[in-house]
């Protein structure tokens, strides 16, 4: 499960942002020539109704399609924009996604849902404080939502304030004790304090909830092996990367928030010749894809 929570902006698409249908049922009239504004604010409506049932259905081209109409025709809907912004960042396009949701929050300047995709929205663009801002504001109208939560620990994170990423981790966790990802990234920062301990704890609580997770499993692998305990170390790697072989590339661990001391410490476990023969055997059986 990836440390980044990006759940939150599609969600509004998938109806946490839910779009009140249209009162007509006729919303097509295929012989009105004139269509007045509310009845194209109901075919807005509609339109944004159905790229979201798409998206529920992972059809994103096509509901993108019918969301890019919908703001069209609805342009004072805040869903129709939310929908539009999360269909965006679905797409990796970012600016487009924030400017559709900056749009949707103007209309609706206290729906905490679109205070968090705003949030992840500028994560993913490494504006991290902007992600802070938007994220603490959603969380005032809305507290205590381990995904927030755990996305404002991550921009907290990114920023070095080690503490306050803690906090919101423990937040998160204190909403959803099994939200084992926020105890993972507490691991993650406890490393690139240079407490490899406290880390490793972590982790293990964290594979004591989930125990296929790869990730805290290699971390603690790596851990494990930089510490010394060299044979314990590689075979909790090896088991970590049958789980999930994505582990074994340095650029999927920096898209997971893995910091520059464990990075540093997985690059020299990752190029041990049992580790190195662990991950040739995977490349064999399956064709490398970097796009998963």
């Amino acid at each position: 499960m990836p440390n980044r929570n990006f759940l939150i902006p599609l969600s509004i698409a998938l109806g946490l942002f839910p779009v009140v249908p249209p009162v007509m049922g006729q919303a097509l009239l295929p012989r009105t020539l004139q269509l007045d504004g509310t009845q194209l604010e109901q075919q807005g409506l509609f339109l944004a109704e159905e790229a979201a049932q798409l998206a529920r259905f992972q059809q994103f081209e096509l509901a993108l399609a019918r969301a890019e109409l919908a703001a069209q025709l609805a342009p004072n809907a805040p869903q129709a924009w939310g929908i539009l912004g999360s269909l965006y960042l679905q797409s990796k396009e970012l600016p487009k996604g924030i400017a559709a949701l900056e749009r949707a929050r103007s209309l609706d300047p206290e729906n905490h849902v679109v205070m968090f995709a705003l949030g992840s929205a500028y994560f993913q663009q490494q504006n991290y404080r902007e992600a802070i801002n938007s994220l603490q504001a959603g969380l005032k109208i809305q507290p205590d939502v381990p995904g927030a939560l755990f996305d404002l620990g991550n921009a907290y994170y990114m920023t070095r304030e080690y503490q306050e990423a803690i906090a919101q981790y423990e937040r998160a966790v204190a909403q959803d004790d099994k939200f084992w990802p926020a105890i993972n990234n507490i691991g993650l920062v406890e490393y690139e304090q240079g407490d490899i301990n406290a880390a490793i704890r972590q982790w293990e609580t964290a594979l004591s909830i989930d125990s296929e997770a790869a990730e805290p499993m290699l971390a603690i692998a790596v851990a494990t092996y930089a510490q010394g305990n060299r044979e314990r170390g590689l075979a909790l790697g090896e088991e970590a990367l049958r789980i999930d072989p994505r582990y074994g590339e340095i650029d999927f661990l920096v898209e997971n928030l893995w910091g520059s001391r464990l990075l540093e410490d997985t690059k020299k476990f990752l190029d041990t010749p049992r580790i190195q023969a662990t991950l040739a055997q995977f490349m064999d059986v399956t064709p490398h894809n970097h796009s998963h």
